[in-house]
């Protein structure tokens, strides 16, 4: 639907101007008299064309969000009107995509939508959670308290993602680190070594020299093709996961995985229990939480297992009894969610349960780091130094050869 750029008047003769999606222009007329608004300028918005460069001010991050929604909550329990807030941090914003949506978001405010139903045309700032947490606080009236909550919960989400990130950031650059080593090793010391050895004239080497020296020149010889296989296997692993079949595999896989498996799974029950504990203490219905949670789950398994769990709800069932049967959770996490929703604390409930795992999620973290990089030390001193010995080893049998 096209975009019109509107003037006007408003009855108070106070200058208003905005953005409406329409068909026409008499159709933007329209609704702007509706709104008690006289027109005095209407035109289809040209066309835009943005150049956006990865890392300069494109994307909109966790933080930035976080820092508008505790803005806002502050300002909207200050007894600002929702626009006035909006053009405020609007044209305060450094961000300049993120500034073009809060003026665009303020747009559509002012042409009498509401601030969900124009949250929800910007899904890649906005997600599921938070147009239904302010859906459900501007339909009770609460929605400084619940930016505040949505504010506090998006921070604990950040935290725990870097958590977690740190977790998988320091094996993956130390793999990538020994990767450009050994490529170094063999296509520059351990060649420049072979042709000393040659011009030495010296024609037996010690086994182990002997097999460094074959790696080096059949690694040179095959480099190019190792290379391109390596890359054709990401591109086939990337379209692979991309299917719901392949990510269902890879999923289940990660969560069974002997290292990995239980810090992902610690992470699943800290983030399902802290979204699901969000959307119940703002007022978000049982069956509609469940739905939004199973879609930020990030986890094909933990998705499907809350999606079951909110089928068997629509069938009479008690949340706690679905839960346990999918066997993705543990059970004293069931238990707990059980025992609040008998006494109607779950939130309080899930809250502590979250709060919990968070801290689990903190020592496994910890202790994944502790056994991987004494792992790491002897795969970098294992290859350094069998280079330098098989390297080594004839210069030292010519010294004792000379010597004796």
């Amino acid at each position: 639907m096209p975009v019109f750029v509107w003037e006007g008047r408003s009855k108070d003769g106070e200058n208003k101007k905005g953005q409406m999606e329409a068909q026409n222009s008499t159709e933007v007329e329209q609704k702007l008299k509706q709104l008690n608004i006289t027109p005095e300028k209407v035109a289809k918005k040209p066309a835009e064309f943005n150049i956006k460069i990865p890392g300069f001010g494109g994307n909109v991050d966790t933080k930035t969000l976080v820092i508008f929604t505790r803005q806002l909550a502050t300002m909207i329990d200050a007894g600002l009107p929702l626009v006035q807030c909006l053009e405020i941090l609007g044209n305060s914003e450094p961000n300049k995509a993120f500034k073009e949506i809060l003026l665009g978001v303020k747009a559509q405010v002012e042409t009498g939508s509401t601030f969900a139903d124009a949250l929800k045309k910007y899904p890649k700032v906005f997600d599921e959670l938070f147009v239904n947490l302010v859906a459900a606080g501007e339909m009770g009236g609460i929605l400084d308290t619940i930016l505040n909550r949505l504010a506090s919960y998006t921070e604990k989400s950040m935290k725990l993602k870097a958590k977690v990130k740190s977790a998988m950031k320091y094996p993956v650059t130390v793999l990538v680190i020994s990767l450009f080593i050994t490529y170094g090793l063999i296509t520059k010391v351990i060649p420049t070594f072979g042709s000393m050895f040659k011009s030495m004239g010296k024609k037996e080497l010690p086994a182990i020299t002997e097999f460094m020296i074959k790696i080096s020149e059949n690694g040179q010889k095959w480099m190019p093709y190792i290379l391109t296989g390596l890359g054709l296997l990401i591109f086939l692993f990337k379209q692979f996961v991309a299917t719901q079949k392949g990510r269902l595999i890879w999923d289940t896989f990660v969560l069974k995985s002997p290292m990995f498996g239980p810090l992902i799974k610690k992470t699943a029950v800290a983030k399902f229990t802290r979204t699901l504990g969000t959307l119940i203490s703002s007022g978000v219905p049982i069956l509609d939480s469940l739905e939004i949670v199973a879609k930020t789950a990030g986890n094909k398994v933990v998705e499907n297992g809350i999606l079951y769990t909110r089928d068997r709800i629509t069938e009479g069932k008690s949340i706690a009894q679905p839960m346990m049967e999918i066997g993705i959770f543990p059970k004293m996490v069931v238990q707990m969610i059980g025992v609040g929703e008998s006494t109607g604390a779950m939130d309080v409930m899930l809250g502590k349960i979250a709060d919990f795992y968070e801290d689990e999620v903190d020592q496994a973290v910890d202790g994944l780091m502790a056994m991987i990089e004494p792992l790491i030390m002897v795969l970098l001193g294992g290859l350094i130094g069998s280079v330098m010995i098989a390297m080594y080893m004839p210069i030292f049998q010519m010294g004792d050869a000379v010597s004796g």
